[in-house]
């Protein structure tokens, strides 16, 4: 296996650079960001071209060397580093011995509604990485067209953020930091139908399928995890829709709502009529 020269300290220029980039000020800068663990550089040199840098213990370097190989064929540099090397770079409690170096990979917002998407997700004023990954996951997962972070959410690329996506962030487009009020404004005009997600919602989700009205090419948006939307977000929607809760429940969190409103339009979409009919036409 052809590989970069062994990293042996962690004082490398290679590696203070990697390691700088578990800060928010130099991701920007740098337009670099960490995916840390087997998954997510796999998925990196899988589904784009983002992964510029490749670090590895000799351990792993060897269970994983078809995601070397591949990161290679890509044009990634790879370097074997010891364990104290990879530690030093990863944001983890316990490393799996794979941190890739990646490009920043989100899409214009105006991509995104050229594409005419049929189910987006609008994270506005979510401040959790845990969560905003997590939702990037569920959304993918449902097939959703694209997400989208406004200026008032986390940064897509904190490490906790690709790591709760688990891979995700490299399927979907997923632009950032647009003004909710022109994500909004946008999308409307691609016509799509705008619901906000939120426990104080008139309607709930089961009325909002029962009318039939989900079929429709909608976005959804959801809002801060303690909360919840405010109200002059609320009112830019078409609807505010709340999921029920049939048992004794409080309430629901963020990631868990979000993927019962994306599956209900995504099934929606998928029936007879809807706008992604598997109906012959």
């Amino acid at each position: 296996m052809a590989v970069g020269p062994e990293l042996i300290s962690p004082k490398s220029s290679r590696v203070s650079a990697a390691r700088r980039l578990a800060r928010r000020n130099f991701r920007g800068k740098e337009r670099l960001f960490l995916a840390e663990g087997p998954q997510a550089v796999r998925e990196a040199v899988v589904h784009s071209d983002t992964l510029v840098e490749l670090f590895a213990t000799p351990d792993a370097a060897e269970r994983y060397a078809d995601i070397v190989a591949e990161a290679q064929g890509a044009g990634a540099r790879v370097h074997l580093a010891d364990e104290d090397v990879i530690a030093d770079i990863s944001t983890t409690v316990t490393p799996q011995g794979l941190v890739g170096v990646c490009r920043f990979l989100d899409t214009p917002f105006d991509t995104i509604l050229a594409a005419r998407p049929k189910l987006v997700a609008v994270l506005a004023h979510v401040r959790d990485p845990g969560n905003a990954g997590t939702v990037l996951r569920c959304a993918d997962a449902a097939g959703a067209d694209a997400v989208v972070l406004t200026d008032a959410s986390v940064d897509l690329y904190n490490p906790k953020s690709v790591r709760a996506s688990v891979g995700s962030l490299f399927h979907l487009p997923v632009a950032v930091g647009v003004p909710v009020e022109r994500a909004v404004q946008g999308l409307k005009e691609a016509g799509v139908r705008i619901l906000a997600a939120d426990g104080a919602g008139e309607d709930d989700l089961d009325t909002e399928l029962d009318r039939g009205t989900m079929g429709t090419p909608t976005a959804w948006i959801f809002g801060n995890e303690a909360w919840g939307l405010p109200e002059e977000t609320r009112a830019l929607a078409d609807a505010v829709v709340r999921v029920p809760i049939h048992g004794k429940a409080e309430s629901l969190n963020l990631a868990t709502a979000a993927a019962v409103c994306l599956y209900a339009s995504a099934r929606a979409q998928r029936a007879p009529g809807g706008c992604r009919s598997v109906t012959p036409s």
